[in-house]
C-alpha cells in the first residue's frame, strides 16, 4: 500500500499498457482489414497525455490520429510523429499554413473556410464535415453542389476525406441514426459524382459497434480506446460483443491522519459536522487538480482496499476522508480516486452518478495535464 508512490509525487496518474492493447485489439477485430482506425487523441488524448497515448497507440498500428485543433497536431509533429493526423475541431484561417507546413490535415464545414484555402492558393489536404442532423459543424446536403463549385476552382485543395458525426446515441431506437447515415450516403454520392476520390468515415466508438455497416474506408475511436462506453445503455447492449477495460488510475497519498472529537466540523465554512470521534484523513488534491468539488461530502476513495468518503467540501487542493473503517492507516498510504484497489474499484462512470449533467468524458478530461501520467 505504500512503496507503489513514485518518488517525488503527491499525486499521479497510472495508464495500464496491456489493457490498452487489449481495447485497441478489441475495436480492430471488428473492422475488415480494408478499414483504417483513426484513433482520436483530442483533449490531452481523453485527460490520459496526449504525447504518450498517441506514440502508444502508434506502436499499436493505429492508421491516423485525431486531434480538436492545430495546436495538438503541431505538438505532436514536434514530438516526432509522422503518422498521418487530421484536425477535428475549428482552424483559424491565419493557421492555415502552419497545417500545410506540417502536413496536417484540417477539417473543414463552411464555405467560408473553402473561400479562405482558395485565398491560400497553397496545395492542401481537407476533409469536408457533413451535418447529418447533428447541427454543429458542417455542410447540410443542399449545400453540396455550390461547395463542389468551389472546390472545383481550386485543384489545389485535394478533398482527402469527408466526414460526419452521428448524434444519437440510443441502442434501442437506431432511426434518426440512419437517416443521418442515409444523408451522408447522398453528400459522398454527389462528391464522387463529381469526380472527387476521398476517405469516407462515419462510425466514432458508438458508430463503430453499432453499425458495422458504416464502417466505409475509416473509423473514429476514441472513448473505446481508453476502456470507456459512450453511456451506461450502450455498454449493456454491447458488452457482449467487446469488452473495453479502463485504462487510467488515479492516484494520491494520505498525507496527515488525525482524530477529531464528536461534533467537530470539517473544511470550509464547516458544511459537516461528525456525529461522533473520527479519524480523518487529508490528501493533497483538490478541484485545482480536476477532482470535482461537486464531489463534496458524496465521493468516495479506496484506501487499503476500502472505500472512504469526503468529509465536508473538497478544496482547491486538499480533501479530507473518513478512515474510521480502515485499520492500521499510515501516512504516505496510496488513496486510489480513481481505479482498482483491492476488490473495489471506483470508476470514472460512477463520478458521473453522483454529479448530475455530468460525463466520464468530462470527468476524465478534467484532470489537470500538469499530473504525471506514468505509462507502466
Amino acid at each position: 500500500m505504500r512503496n507503489n508512490r513514485p518518488e517525488g509525487l503527491r499525486t499521479w496518474i497510472e495508464i495500464d499498457k496491456k489493457t490498452m492493447r487489449h481495447n485497441y485489439q478489441s475495436i480492430r477485430g471488428t473492422l475488415s482489414p480494408k478499414t483504417k482506425l483513426m484513433a482520436v487523441v483530442k483533449s490531452n488524448a481523453y485527460g490520459h497525455s496526449l504525447v504518450d497515448f498517441s506514440r502508444e497507440v502508434v506502436k499499436l498500428g493505429a492508421d491516423w490520429l485525431g486531434v480538436d485543433s492545430l495546436v495538438e497536431g503541431v505538438r505532436l509533429r514536434e514530438e516526432g510523429v509522422t503518422l498521418p493526423i487530421l484536425v477535428l475541431g475549428y482552424t483559424l484561417p491565419e493557421n492555415f499554413k502552419e497545417a500545410v507546413g506540417k502536413k496536417i490535415s484540417i477539417g473543414i464545414s463552411s464555405a467560408e473556410q473553402i473561400r479562405e484555402l482558395i485565398r491560400l492558393k497553397t496545395p492542401c489536404a481537407i476533409h469536408l464535415k457533413i451535418d447529418t442532423g447533428m447541427h454543429r459543424q458542417g455542410f447540410f446536403l443542399k449545400d453540396i453542389p455550390s461547395a463542389i463549385l468551389q472546390l472545383k476552382k481550386a485543384p489545389w485543395i485535394k478533398i482527402e476525406g469527408v466526414f460526419t458525426h452521428l448524434a444519437g446515441k440510443d441502442p434501442y431506437n437506431l432511426k434518426e441514426n440512419r437517416s443521418q447515415i442515409e444523408i451522408y450516403n447522398n453528400a459522398c454520392a454527389l462528391l464522387s459524382d463529381a469526380g472527387f476520390i476521398f476517405i469516407r468515415h462515419l462510425g466514432a466508438t458508438w458508430g463503430t459497434v453499432a453499425f458495422p455497416e458504416a464502417h466505409f474506408d475509416m473509423v473514429r475511436v476514441g472513448i473505446g480506446l481508453y476502456g470507456m462506453w459512450p453511456s451506461e445503455d450502450i455498454h449493456n447492449a454491447f458488452s457482449k460483443k467487446m469488452v473495453l477495460k479502463p485504462i487510467l488510475a488515479w492516484k494520491t497519498i494520505l498525507s496527515e491522519i488525525k482524530k477529531l472529537p464528536r461534533s467537530g466540523g470539517i473544511g470550509y465554512e464547516f458544511t459537516e459536522y461528525l456525529k461522533e470521534g473520527t479519524i480523518i484523513g487529508i490528501c493533497p488534491i483538490g478541484y485545482w487538480h480536476g477532482y470535482p468539488r461537486a464531489l463534496s461530502a458524496v465521493g468516495n476513495v479506496l484506501v487499503r482496499g476500502i472505500r472512504a468518503k469526503i468529509l465536508g467540501r473538497v478544496s482547491m487542493d486538499m480533501i479530507a476522508i473518513d478512515l474510521s473503517k480502515i485499520k492500521n492507516a499510515k501516512e504516505m498510504d496510496e488513496v486510489v480516486l480513481i481505479g482498482k484497489n483491492g476488490n473495489e474499484e471506483i470508476t470514472a462512470e460512477e463520478f458521473t452518478s453522483r454529479i448530475p449533467g455530468s460525463s466520464h468524458y468530462e470527468v476524465v478530461t478534467r484532470i489537470n495535464p500538469l499530473i504525471k501520467r506514468i505509462y507502466k
